[in-house]
């Protein structure tokens, strides 16, 4: 797809969309964690039972993707994104990391 490859990867509105002392993630049924360029990193409130371990959903234009958190970062699933955008991707989610799980405990609960 490669609609991604021109943009500049950069987390540019975290504390506007993760603002877990409001609460406002709890009651969101696909809370945002951040957005990057075109990308917006989410999850859904709900992710399966058992939940599945700490992972986070990417869309891109009709681009998607799931990317594992635990045990260890990688694509789960991927439709639209070529390699170059998954590689960005993932160094975005190596870099939010700590944020990501964050959100992901705070929503959750565990």
């Amino acid at each position: 797809m490669g609609d991604f490859e021109g943009h500049a990867l950069v987390v540019t509105t975290i504390g506007e969309l993760f603002c877990p002392q409001e609460n406002w993630l709890k009651e969101d049924p696909m809370p945002i964690v951040f957005r990057s360029g075109a990308l917006k990193f989410y999850f859904y409130s709900n992710e399966g039972d058992p939940r599945e371990p700490v992972h986070i959903h990417v869309r891109g234009g009709s681009a998607n993707a799931k990317i594992w958190l635990e045990p260890t970062i990688g694509v789960a699933e991927s439709d639209g994104f070529n390699s170059r955008d998954l590689s960005a991707i993932i160094r975005l989610v190596i870099d939010n990391r700590s944020l990501i799980k964050r959100a992901w405990h705070e929503h959750f609960g565990n």
